[in-house]
């Protein structure tokens, strides 16, 4: 374990599949559940599957502005030395993300310039994800504490994404029956 109390920490808002804190460790090298400050919302944006890494052959998540939608997602507060593994994560240097500058709220607290990431060159339509970034997705959500209600439009919403491509190219993306948010 590392003594991260001389460091300096940020704050970010994760909406995809870094929700989930046990594959957040995977490419930080680090367990991040004690960063964990809780679920949280950002005004003003909407999620949208808008990007594909070169590594993966699916949609992954984003955000667009939107006056008029809500995400939810999770705040961290990591420690500065976890910032270039982060930015690595999120292909910043390969031109995939970027970082943005958001305002988030927790519970009764509004955490200003918070980092998150944003899509640099967005796709025209939005691409289905794969059953495994489903998973990771909806795992972080759920064990995160994300409300019933969002988890279940982020689940149909990636649902009706898998339909729409399977229709299209005839190639089946179903979300197994396990990964369904439970009642």
């Amino acid at each position: 374990m590392q003594d991260h109390a001389l460091e300096s920490d940020f704050y970010y808002f994760a909406y995809g599949s870094c929700m989930c804190p046990v594959d957040l460790k995977r490419s930080l090298g680090e367990n991040v559940w004690r960063y964990v400050v809780g679920p949280a919302t950002l005004p003003g944006y909407r999620l949208g599957f808008y990007w594909q890494a070169p590594w993966r052959k699916s949609g992954t998540l984003d955000i667009v502005c939107d006056p008029k939608a809500l995400v939810h997602g999770v705040l961290y507060k990591l420690p500065q030395c976890l910032s270039e593994r982060l930015d690595a994560r999120e292909a910043v240097a390969q031109g995939g993300y970027r970082h943005e500058a958001v305002d988030v709220f927790s519970g009764t607290q509004r955490f200003r310039n918070v980092r998150t990431y944003v899509v640099v060159d967005k796709l025209g339509q939005e691409l289905a994800p794969d059953n495994a970034y489903c998973d990771v997705v909806m795992r972080g959500a759920l064990t995160c504490g994300l409300p019933e209600q969002y988890c279940w439009q982020l689940f149909e919403h990636m649902q009706r994404l898998q339909t729409h491509y399977q229709n299209r190219l005839g190639h089946p993306l179903k979300i197994p029956r396990s990964l369904w948010p439970t009642c």
